[in-house]
């Protein structure tokens, strides 16, 4: 092999290098980019779980029509809860195969088991289509069914 093709070709080498290497970089800042974005949505979320369940004139603005507004206030701070649970899971904060027993201590709390009748259906829905989260909302739903059960056997 002449000394210009050797050049050539280690030439071409590092360029195609550098070339995946930058790919890969971009990969990364995009993945980033989108976890910084979705935390970031998530504590908005979080902050306005937190003021309209607990200010009557800020729920009254959101709050259905069916629906009175300290009981749309309760609703919501069991929702908080229960984001909460699904960051920590997203997180990667809740251990294999502790998410039932965690979704089983959320359902002990009747604004959950509340919140869960009214609203867990609309929660499958916006899962849907994300598998961490389609997983997450079955695990709540059978806990939340698994909770009459439980009671009575301890009556």
């Amino acid at each position: 092999m002449k000394l210009t093709t050797a050049v050539l070709a280690a030439g071409a080498a590092v360029s195609l290098t550098s070339a995946v290497i930058g790919a890969v970089r971009l990969r990364q800042d995009a993945r980033h980019q989108a976890e910084r974005n979705e935390a970031f949505l998530t504590g908005t979320q979080l902050d306005w779980l937190a003021q309209v369940s607990t200010s009557p004139d800020l729920a009254k603005l959101t709050a259905p029509e069916d629906l009175d507004v300290e009981e749309y206030m309760q609703l919501l701070a069991a929702n908080r809860l229960i984001c909460m649970l699904s960051v920590r899971d997203r997180l990667g904060f809740v251990r294999t195969g502790h998410l039932p027993w965690h979704a089983a201590k959320l359902m002990e709390s009747d604004a959950c088991q509340r919140y869960w009748k009214r609203f867990g259906g609309l929660r499958a829905e916006e899962a849907e289509g994300d598998e961490q989260a389609e997983h997450f909302t079955r695990v709540l739903d059978q806990a939340a069914k698994n909770l009459p059960r439980a009671q009575a056997a301890t009556d």
